[in-house]
């Protein structure tokens, strides 16, 4: 049944930016949803190009997108949303499905926006999603049963892992995963420089690096074995891997690694206005 509703279901995107992008490629990818049934809205053509070439529908008139559409990403930047809501409010019904993707804004405050009695939920995607490896967290509002969190999950399958969790660890993911993604880059640039200073030739280093990080990730994940234990087993008594940790241990990679998921996670709240 459920793959049934996924065929038939309208989506639509008020923004066509990176992140709109990202989740409509993943549920595409899937199958589940046709071309046809998705709408993305922009104001200029700069970024509708790409949804055109995927053969999604697209219109510069927010509220033609909420009017064909049951499931509602908002991905517009948090400081546009008063403004997107109060344009499309009169067309909303409470079997709209609203999703929002805006880093910061509150369940509270998109419930707040709205019509009384909209089914509203809270998501956090990473860039990932693109190629179907995002990670993904969300929260319902007060009108949001299981039955729309099962509905979002379905949709979301495809572009990665999909969690539920309290509102409170939004922006905790923000932190890890949404900015994470960066943090990981930087690290793959850093070890493929340290390769070419010792004489790699930048293309290849750059290959292998990102092969390091695609395989270290997939087993962690794959394993379930915590980090500690698979960089354990990478060590051996006075070889190549411990004097390597050593020297990220004195570089302070550990400390910097967590500063940077608690800098972007205050970002992300003060965005809320928390």
């Amino acid at each position: 049944k459920m793959e049934q509703d996924l065929r038939e279901i309208k989506v639509g995107f008020i923004g066509a930016g990176k992140m709109a992008h990202g989740i409509a490629q993943g549920i595409l990818l899937s199958g589940k949803v046709s071309p046809g049934n998705v709408m993305v809205s922009a104001p200029s053509l700069n970024n509708l190009g790409k949804f055109k070439d995927c053969g999604v529908r697209t219109t510069h008139c927010n509220t033609e997108v909420v009017q064909v559409s049951q499931v509602l990403f908002l991905a517009v930047k948090p400081h546009v949303i008063p403004s997107v809501l109060q344009e499309v409010s009169a067309v909303v019904t409470p079997q709209h499905i609203i999703v929002s993707v805006a880093a910061g804004v509150t369940i509270a405050t998109l419930e707040g926006l709205l019509p009384t009695g909209s089914m509203v939920l809270r998501l956090m995607p990473n860039l990932p999603c693109v190629v179907q490896e995002g990670a993904l967290l969300f929260c319902r509002g007060s009108r949001a049963g299981p039955g729309e969190a099962g509905l979002l999950r379905g949709l979301l399958s495809s572009c990665g892992l999909v969690e539920e969790g309290p509102e409170a660890f939004i922006d905790i993911h923000t932190g890890l995963s949404g900015s994470g993604v960066a943090y990981v880059y930087m690290l793959a640039e850093a070890m493929a420089e340290g390769a070419v200073k010792m004489g790699m030739p930048s293309a290849l280093a750059n290959r292998i690096a990102a092969q390091t990080v695609l395989g270290a990730g997939r087993l962690l994940r794959d394993s379930g074995q915590h980090p500690a234990q698979l960089r354990a087993d990478v060590c051996t008594p006075g070889g190549t891997t411990i004097f390597g940790l050593h020297a990220l241990e004195r570089g302070g990679l550990r400390a910097a690694a967590m500063g940077a998921v608690e800098a972007a996670t205050e970002r992300a709240r003060e965005l809320g206005g928390k």
